[in-house]
């Protein structure tokens, strides 16, 4: 089903369901496909419902090949998320897949999405995956999935649900039970939503990866198994496959002898990577499982970019070999809300809110040069008379002028009961998943010294009062503050959790909040009230027109006579999130290198609109206005 307000965004055009026929090796057999021999340009089309008559297809491989109807098949594939795309610009996406020549889309499936709490499962409205895998069909791609239940993706916890970190002695991605069945239940769970799209009953989906880039964190063959025979017994009877870099240990520890393997890189030397694969493995298919075609950021850092013409050079490579890719990202669009995660290299480096990666498509959907140079790149292998479709017209952006937040709200207003405990409490072992922890102890009498952290994670502000007294910042590794206190005022430390590493062995222990102790001229202060801000509600705010010292939340209206997509220009304000009209657009930091916020259309609306800014850092700044462009730093911070 289309949500409400999608048949006005996008027009469907019907056809007839029928088999391709094409005896050579093919770009451009698809699942809903006409045998369009002279036909030239190609138009979406749409399937009949699952569970209606179909012609049938069948998937697989045999030596170095894929075979779709037991034809040899090239994958050209292009990774975007669903959860990452709002639900109504799934198809405008889709279709310009289409028009960048891509025949499959790939997607990750987001446990920590769909699972928030043990038990309790979510697959509605923008993470109704089985609509967005039917939506492909519809628009004319075949569909690989990859459902984890690790996923990394530069989202918080690599996907895996935060939920698992309440137990204090629990590894994730190892073959112990009490990580095997949670993820079991997940991946049936999905099986019960997906499998009915699987080729093998008329849908779209046309092989499942197995884990994800295993070989990069571990070498458990006990695992590995076990995750596979998991998603056999959800449902998943398509081809399976991994994908590794292409590293010969990688390969060892990621790869089944039995499945495909794909191998990851990024720009550089393809046949270099492939002659690496071939050591390890021959007589097989061969894919880029992720061709690195832009890459992510880290706050503080520079903002990446990639040449467009080595990108298109590397496809271009790819295809005159007949081996299959997939572009990742070919549209990356946003980590909204909390949900980006971190790396871990030495120290820590939380990702931004978005996820731009200098993709095909940018983070509002637009082709970029690199989108029109792998075109190119993609028609030059099309067949004879073969023409790819029409590029659908960009959705327009709009400028909204200066917006003053006039009210102002404290954190206070949010504070519920807290949890009281001798030490504090790390935002899992609250239950906690998101968003602040605020850690309070009560101060009897005057003292002056040093205020040490065993460990903040991930960005605190420490607080007496009103006053603020400075801010500790986990990547720069500071723990320790000067700090001289008056008896009677609370001591308030607020911590940020600004994403959990979603690579490498701190997996297993990145908790948030403050982990450890607390010490103050030598002494380790007991007795602390721990109250949850996971900022899923802010409806509890009470806005006045009086300005407070910040940490606040600032408010303020605008109004639109037309909606369109934006970028909110958030210089000259320091560290926080902004949420329109209750949607979590996501981080912003003064540190860059992002300095504005994608506020998509769909998330407006004609008349009056509400936006909310929490910013922790002191500023008079109150002002922000709609830009039609993103806004990056020029160095790092």
């Amino acid at each position: 089903m289309l949500e409400k307000g999608e048949h006005d965004l996008h027009r469907l055009h019907r056809r007839k369901f029928l088999t391709s026929s094409a005896a050579v090796l093919t770009l451009w057999n698809l699942p809903s496909r006409v045998a369009r021999e002279n036909e030239g340009a190609s138009g979406p089309g749409l399937l009949p419902s699952v569970g209606a008559q179909a012609a049938p297809h069948t998937f697989g491989y045999a030596g170095e090949h894929f075979l779709l109807d037991g034809e040899p098949f090239l994958i050209i594939s292009g990774e975007m998320h669903y959860p990452r795309v709002p639900r109504l610009y799934w198809r405008d996406r889709m279709r310009k897949l289409r028009a960048l020549g891509l025949n499959t889309l790939c997607t990750y499936v987001f446990w920590n999405l769909h699972e928030p709490e043990p038990g309790v499962f979510d697959f509605t409205g923008n993470l109704d995956v089985a609509a967005y895998i039917r939506a492909a069909q519809e628009e004319d791609l075949w569909v690989i999935l990859r459902p984890g239940p690790y996923i990394c993706a530069e989202w918080d916890f690599g996907g895996l649900p935060s939920w698992l970190l309440r137990a204090s002695d629990l590894q994730v991605r190892t073959a112990n039970p009490r990580f095997l069945e949670p993820a079991a239940n997940y991946l049936k769970r999905v099986g019960e939503q997906l499998a009915p799209l699987q080729i093998t009953r008329g849908g779209p989906i046309i092989m499942a990866q197995v884990e994800n880039e295993y070989g990069s964190f571990g070498d458990d063959d006990d695992y590995i198994n076990a995750v596979r025979k998991a998603i056999r017994h959800a449902g998943f009877e398509v081809t399976l496959y991994t994908s590794d870099g292409s590293s010969r240990t990688q390969l060892q520890g990621g790869t089944l002898p039995n499945l495909p393997a794909a191998i990851n890189f990024g720009n550089g030397n393809p046949s270099a990577e492939f002659d690496k694969f071939a050591a390890f493995r021959q007589g097989v298919p061969r894919m880029c499982g992720e061709y690195w075609d832009g890459w992510f950021d880290h706050w503080g850092e520079k903002h990446h970019v990639t040449p467009p013409e080595e990108t298109a050079r590397t496809v271009d490579w790819m295809l005159s070999r007949g081996i299959s890719l997939n572009l990742y990202m070919v549209h990356g669009g946003t980590s909204w809300g909390f949900m980006s995660g971190a790396n871990f290299d030495r120290s820590y480096q939380p990702d931004i809110s978005s996820y731009d990666y200098d993709a095909p498509l940018d983070e509002a959907g637009r082709p970029t040069k690199k989108f029109f140079l792998v075109r190119q790149a993609i028609e030059r292998h099309l067949s004879a008379g073969k023409k790819l479709p029409q590029l659908p017209a960009t959705l327009p952006t709009i400028e909204i002028p200066s917006i003053e937040l006039a009210e102002a709200a404290g954190l206070a207003d949010l504070l519920a009961k807290p949890v009281t405990s001798e030490r504090p409490q790390t935002m899992e072992s609250l239950g906690q998943s998101y968003g602040f922890v605020l850690y309070r102890k009560r101060i009897a009498s005057a003292v002056k010294g040093l205020l040490e952290i065993d460990e903040c994670r991930d960005f605190a502000v420490v607080l007496h009062g009103a006053r603020r007294l400075g801010a500790l910042d986990r990547r720069l590794k500071e723990r320790s503050l000067e700090v001289e206190l008056e008896a009677g005022e609370p001591l308030d430390i607020l911590v940020e959790n600004m994403g959990r590493t979603n690579y490498g062995p701190h997996l297993w222990d990145d908790r948030k909040g403050i982990v450890g102790q607390i010490r103050l001229a030598g002494a380790v202060l007991t007795g602390w009230e721990n109250y949850a801000l996971p900022m899923t509600d802010l409806s509890a705010l009470r806005f006045s027109d009086s300005h407070m010292s910040r940490p606040a939340f600032l408010r303020g209206q605008f109004e639109l006579l037309s909606p369109g997509d934006t970028f909110l220009d958030m210089r000259g304000w320091g560290k926080g999130y902004v949420w329109v009209n209750g949607h979590n657009l996501g981080r912003y930091w003064k540190i860059g290198p992002q300095q504005s916020l994608f506020l998509p259309a769909p998330w407006l609306s004609a008349g009056i609109n509400q936006v909310i800014v929490l910013d922790l850092e002191p500023s008079d700044h109150r002002t922000l206005r709609g830009v039609k462009d993103p806004i990056w730093s020029t160095s790092a911070a």
